[in-house]
């Protein structure tokens, strides 16, 4: 499906498209460089992830894209799918090793792009709502994405929202200790790293493309299948595709988001694991696991300072991005926040309220978390 969107100042220069995921990732050079001009970033809908996803049965067979493109340029994406089910949504690609929504956009002629995205949604929806949770509030596209639907008469509900910690990297460690408005926390976790350094031999170790990082992929999909998501059947290695998924997600590969794992070894065992990735310089910290029969020592608390002080030492990124819905833990020890927002998105003559609609889902958000509390531990 394709539309051309008129603009005052450059008439049908922008493209709309409904265009599947397979035939885009045929020709990946276009994709993987509007990730790199991109505005925002937007790890999750870039190539990597996408792929990941499909090439291991976790994403519909028929994913498809939005995409806007500048004559030959591609200059927006966002991955999508139509819901089946008594809801019917139109929706962003989500699963459970998603946590944003973001399109990518690329930088420059910001409002005219994101005009023609949203013509391209209203579009692809094809009449129906749209169920948009995870979209944080990352200028300038979340903002202007809202903004531009809201000029063409889109109609917005909110479903949820909450604020993700993350870390803006500082000048230096001294000047994020400085600022840090925890400083007592701070202080107990410089007591908790030498408890742990009187129980072994300490050592963290970071691991990128020309590391070993699929023995550190390996520590980590151990870790997190001995502790409690092993148990409830939910870690990554207690199924074949997630496992796959994973090790594929974190592997080498010649495109603009780089994998990296970090471990807390003690006396030369993991002890915690976290994985990552990398891209339009910031860190998203995926997946995180540690050993559950030492809490005494905080293995995964003490491995997430080690991360803050190796992005302040060595400046891997400019962002941290906590990739959480819920963590104390995180929240008192990155002092910056994302609001991440749940809506549902109304295009004019859509025939679904959306009113109606955003009350189905909280009821589903109900259910969900009654489940979840009766599964951990």
């Amino acid at each position: 499906m394709t539309a051309a969107v008129t603009s005052p100042v450059r008439a049908a220069v922008l493209r709309t498209e409904i265009v599947p995921a397979a035939a885009l990732a045929q020709r990946p050079g276009a994709w993987d460089d509007l990730a790199r001009r991109a505005a925002a970033p937007s790890v999750e809908a870039g190539r990597r992830m996408v792929e990941a996803h499909r090439a291991h049965g976790l994403a519909p067979a028929d994913l498809a894209c939005v995409t806007v493109r500048r004559g030959g340029d591609l200059v927006a994406l966002l991955p999508f799918r139509i819901r089946s089910g008594p809801l019917g949504v139109a929706s962003p690609f989500t699963s459970p090793y998603v946590t944003a929504t973001l399109p990518l956009v690329a930088a420059g002629d910001g409002p005219e792009i994101l005009a023609a995205l949203a013509e391209g949604l209203a579009r692809a929806g094809g009449g129906r709502a749209w169920w948009w949770p995870l979209l944080p509030d990352r200028a300038p596209v979340g903002p202007g994405l809202l903004a531009a639907l809201e000029e063409r008469g889109w109609r917005r509900v909110a479903v949820d929202a909450f604020a993700r910690p993350v870390l803006h990297r500082r000048a230096s460690l001294a000047a994020f200790a400085a600022e840090h408005p925890r400083k007592g926390r701070l202080k107990d976790l410089r007591r908790r790293e030498r408890r742990l350094a009187e129980a072994g031999e300490v050592v963290v170790e970071s691991v990128g493309p020309d590391g070993d990082l699929a023995a550190a992929v390996e520590a980590f999909l151990a870790l997190e299948r001995a502790g409690w998501k092993g148990r409830a059947g939910t870690a990554l290695a207690c199924r074949p595709d997630t496992a796959a998924f994973a090790r594929a997600l974190f592997r080498p590969a010649d495109d603009p988001v780089v994998p990296r794992a970090d471990l807390l070894r003690l006396d030369g065992r993991p002890i915690a694991a976290s994985l990552s990735l990398v891209g339009g310089g910031t860190a998203v910290l995926l997946k995180t696991a540690y050993d559950e029969t030492r809490p005494d020592l905080a293995p995964g608390v003490l491995l997430e300072h080690a991360i803050v002080r190796a992005v302040h030492d060595t400046a891997f990124a400019d962002t941290l991005d906590s990739a959480t819905l819920d963590s104390p833990v995180l929240a008192e020890l990155y002092p910056d926040r994302e609001t991440v927002a749940e809506w549902v998105l109304a295009p004019p003559g859509a025939w679904q309220p959306p009113e109606a609609v955003a009350a189905a889902i909280r009821w589903r958000h109900l259910a969900r978390d009654w489940v979840r509390k009766r599964r951990r531990p």
